[in-house]
């Protein structure tokens, strides 16, 4: 009698978690292209950060530390990145 064995693969997310779990997201400041800033102050509508995280700004971004994997992204671009801004 021979058994066929299934392979299964687990695909683990090895990022950290940098959420605090208080419901404010992470309280990280991200980069994001300073026009979207703009246009999403005024209209509301979310912005999406070199790192991948959608939300809607409305803190100021001085008061929290620089998202690490935002940074590490802004870090290997060309020089000049493209007019990247920290929210």
């Amino acid at each position: 009698m021979t058994e066929t064995q299934q392979d299964t693969r687990i695909q683990e997310d090895v990022r950290p978690d940098l959420s605090h779990g208080d419901g404010d997201h992470d309280r990280f400041a991200h980069y994001v292209d300073k026009s979207k800033i703009v246009d999403s102050m005024v209209s509301g509508s979310p912005v999406t950060a070199i790192c991948g995280k959608v939300w809607v700004p409305s803190r100021d971004p001085k008061r929290y530390p620089l998202c690490p994997i935002c940074k590490e992204i802004y870090e290997r671009l060309p020089e000049g990145g493209g007019g990247e801004g920290s929210d």
